[in-house]
C-alpha cells in the first residue's frame, strides 16, 4: 500500500497509482470537501481517499509500504508527532518520503524557527535542519535529504530573466507577463533535477528508511 498523506485534490496520489499500478494507493486529507472531490475525480481502480487528521491517521499500524508527504510538513504545528504517525502506519523496512520548500529559497532571510510570512506555513526548513530534525523525531531511521533544482531549460530561462519563483510571487497569476505564463504552463517533471541540496534548491526531499 502507498499512502499520500495530505493528498489535497488527489492528483499526486493518482500519479503514484500510475507509477505503481499494482499497488493500492490511499490518500488522506483532513478537509471533507477536498477528500470527497479527490474521491470523485481520482478514486477507483486501486485508489481510495479518506478524510482524517494527519496526526491521527485512520490506518492500522504497519499497513503501508511507502508513505508520501508532499509539501505538507511546513503546515504542521506538531511535525514530530506527524512524522511519528507516518512511521506508525508504515511497515518495518518501509519508506517515508517527505518534501517541503527549502526555506533558503522560499523565504530568503528567514532564520531557523522564525515564523514564515506565508500565513499557511508553521515552520520552514533548510536541508541540514530538516535532516537533523528527522533524526531527532525518528532516531532509529536512516535519513537522506536531497534537493530539487531546475534543469537546463528552466535554468537558461532564469539566466536570461531572473528567478522564476520570484517572478511568480511578485504578481497575481492573472497579471503575469505572457512569456512567464507560457514557460510556467510548459513545465514538466523532466525540467527538474534531484541532487545534493544547496542554497539554491527549490524544494527538499527526505527519504526516511525505517528499521
Amino acid at each position: 500500500m502507498v499512502l499520500d498523506a495530505g493528498c489535497g485534490e488527489g492528483y499526486a496520489a493518482a500519479l503514484l497509482r500510475e507509477e505503481w499500478p499494482a499497488a493500492c494507493v490511499v490518500g488522506v486529507d483532513y478537509d471533507a470537501a477536498t477528500a470527497a472531490h479527490a474521491c470523485r475525480t481520482h478514486g477507483g481502480g486501486g485508489a481510495a481517499y479518506l478524510r482524517g487528521a494527519l496526526t491521527a491517521l485512520p490506518l492500522a499500524d504497519g499497513v503501508v509500504d511507502v508513505a508520501v508527504s508532499l509539501q505538507v510538513l511546513e503546515h504542521i504545528w506538531t511535525p514530530g508527532h506527524y512524522l511519528r504517525e507516518l512511521a506508525r502506519v508504515t511497515r518495518p523496512g518501509g519508506v517515508v518520503v517527505v518534501s517541503t520548500p527549502n526555506r533558503l529559497t522560499f523565504s530568503p532571510g528567514l532564520g531557523r524557527r522564525e515564523r514564515p510570512s506565508n500565513l499557511y506555513h508553521c515552520r520552514e526548513y533548510d536541508a541540514a535542519e530538516l535532516a537533523a530534525e528527522l533524526g531527532r523525531w525518528l532516531p532509529t531511521a536512516r535519513v537522506e535529504v536531497v534537493g530539487l533544482s531546475v534543469g537546463s531549460r528552466l535554468g537558461a530561462w532564469e539566466s536570461a530573466n531572473g528567478s522564476m519563483v520570484t517572478a511568480q510571487q511578485e504578481l497575481q497569476p492573472e497579471a503575469w507577463h505572457p512569456e512567464l505564463r507560457g514557460v510556467v504552463e510548459s513545465v514538466v517533471a523532466g525540467d527538474f533535477e534531484l541532487g545534493e541540496p544547496d542554497d539554491a534548491s527549490l524544494d527538499l526531499f527526505a527519504v526516511v528508511r525505517l528499521p
